[in-house]
């Protein structure tokens, strides 16, 4: 069969999140808000970072590459869906889906290993502060972030190719609002086991390697706050780690819940609520959740905009 003899491959229907016309109005409001204050937020932290000389240490290298991470992930589905809802149509083309696919999955990943790095920043600097200039210096920072670039990029390329082989001859429907891996496996009628094995296989190993070494580095990290004497000392060393954790929390909660159960088990309202949260929500999230337990970043924003409210003055 020829690809082009099917409608399926030459474009999809993204059915979004309502068909009804007055919480589609509602929808594209509230998304539009997200999108604006999620992209203002990590903009803000990225001008921040880049301003503040002091804060040009490893740990706020990493932190500096995650909203922009963040950026170009809500950036990635949610203004196609706010176009889609305004010309009041649900098309994508297909290459516009495949390309989708891959900045979701090249930009989840990294988003993946930036968490990763930045648990490895703070154990270097609880468990092992007097060498932590040597253990996490700008070659070592360079070189996680480039290793994480390349890895991603691997991922996301090897799904999307694989993906690009198949066919579509049946409904071209997607119950999302962006394309994703496992709609359209579901819309295949080609033999999609390879897929689903890359996705268990591989994916499962993106996923579970930087989560353990998460977990180690915090149950080093909280093996060394215990042996601090003082309550103060114990809850400071906590308070550097807690914004960390949050987003932890919110990001593997919501994409393990996805793409590491069985297909049999896929409902489509649970997981485009759970898609919902982790493209759109938690990067919007992020910069918040960094900022009002940072006093350093607090510092940092309040010098930006000052510096912005004088020039205007003057």
């Amino acid at each position: 069969m020829e690809r082009g003899n099917h409608t399926s491959a030459s474009e999809f229907i993204l059915l979004g999140l309502s068909s009804q016309n007055e919480e589609q109005e509602l929808i594209f409001g509230l998304f539009l808000v997200i999108y604006l204050v999620g992209a203002a937020g990590n903009l803000f932290i990225i001008l921040a970072i880049g301003s503040d000389s002091h804060l040009h240490t490893p740990r706020y290298f990493f932190l500096s590459n995650l909203p922009l991470v963040d950026f170009c992930f809500i950036s990635t589905t949610v203004p196609k869906m706010l176009v889609n809802i305004q010309t009041q149509t649900q098309s994508i083309c297909y290459s516009g889906c495949l390309a989708q696919i891959y900045f979701c999955i090249l930009l989840a990943n990294m988003d993946n290993f930036l968490l990763t790095a930045m648990a490895y920043d703070r154990y270097a600097a609880i468990c092992h502060p007097l060498h932590y200039s040597t253990t996490m210096s700008l070659q070592t920072s360079a070189l996680m972030l480039g290793s994480s670039w390349l890895i991603a990029n691997f991922h996301s390329l090897l799904h999307t190719l694989l993906m690009a082989r198949l066919e579509f001859c049946a409904s071209n429907v997607i119950p999302y609002f962006f394309c994703d891996l496992v709609p359209l496996l579901q819309l295949s009628c080609s033999d999609t086991h390879l897929n689903q094995l890359m996705i268990l296989l591989v994916g499962g190993l993106i996923v579970l390697i930087p989560f353990l070494g998460i977990l180690v580095s915090y149950s080093y990290i909280v093996s060394a706050v215990l042996k601090v004497p003082s309550a103060r000392g114990k809850q400071k060393a906590f308070s550097t780690c807690g914004s960390h954790l949050t987003v932890v929390i919110l990001f593997y909660g919501t994409i393990t819940g996805i793409y590491l159960n069985p297909s049999s088990s896929h409902s489509a309202d649970n997981d485009s609520l759970a898609s919902v949260m982790y493209m759109v929500v938690t990067p919007m999230l992020n910069p918040f959740i960094y900022c009002l337990r940072n006093k350093d970043m607090k510092r940092a924003l309040w010098k930006l905009f000052s510096v912005k409210v004088l020039s205007r003055g003057l």
